[in-house]
């Protein structure tokens, strides 16, 4: 399985650490935030790795290179302009290949992901081993975790292992999911894209399996809260609770 991770954004509400510094190299405990992806992926044996940049995009690729430092294969797709997640994806099509992979935000915190279960969530056939038809089976699997702060209401609900738009709870997505490539045959190199409107389309169809992740998991996304990881007293009115 090839991974795909997405480190694209501009990172604003973490100014001014962003002016001179990508977003997923900011430091968690001495280590980039996309190296602890980096790391944990080649534990699980996932060392075929896509990478998109846009702001700054240069400095990730200096210092993560081709990988072979942490035993992994990267290979970078570029964006002049931001193209948002799907965008993102659909552009890196050419190197995610057909078969299902795994895309995660490379701004997220979550250090003992255990990226082994990505492997075997999307089933083409049935127990008894007939294979779905095609618009029946899952075309993605997200994991959700538990409202954060800064997104109280939540985005999914979850039914056993299916993900519905509504529900009584719903759930934080949790920037990690696993998709098949037709999943993104309509967005063209170079569009601009959400991630979240293209689930939702799929979850109304019944076609996006989940689960509950219940383990450390940080979006970071002030720098309140890059400073509170990293052992920092938060500064004086700051938002992160």
């Amino acid at each position: 399985m090839k991974a795909m991770i997405l480190a694209a954004g501009r990172g604003e509400r973490m100014r001014p650490l962003t002016d001179d510094c990508p977003k997923p190299l900011l430091k968690v405990r001495g280590r980039p935030l996309i190296v602890w992806h980096i790391l944990n992926l080649v534990r699980a044996g996932i060392t075929d790795i896509v990478i998109n940049h846009s702001h700054l995009g240069h400095m990730i690729e200096d210092a993560l290179g081709d990988g072979s430092q942490f035993g992994a294969q990267i290979r970078y797709s570029p964006e002049p302009v931001p193209l948002e997640t799907a965008g993102g994806i659909a552009q890196a099509r050419h190197l995610l290949g057909e078969e299902p992979f795994l895309a995660i935000s490379g701004d997220i915190y979550c250090p003992y992901f255990d990226f082994e279960q990505v492997k075997d969530v999307l089933h083409d056939k049935d127990m008894w081993g007939n294979p779905y038809p095609k618009d029946k089976r899952d075309a993605a699997w997200i994991w959700l975790t538990k409202n954060p702060w800064h997104n109280p209401k939540g985005d999914f609900a979850l039914n056993m292992y299916t993900v519905a738009n509504e529900g009584e709870t719903l759930w934080n997505f949790g920037n990690i999911g696993v998709y098949r490539a037709e999943m993104f045959d309509g967005i063209a190199p170079g569009q601009r894209a959400g991630l979240g409107k293209l689930l939702r389309q799929y979850a109304d169809l019944g076609q996006v399996g989940g689960e509950l992740y219940e383990g450390d998991w940080v979006n970071v996304g002030t720098v309140d809260q890059l400073n509170e990881l990293n052992g920092v007293k938060a500064a004086a009115g700051s938002s992160a609770p």
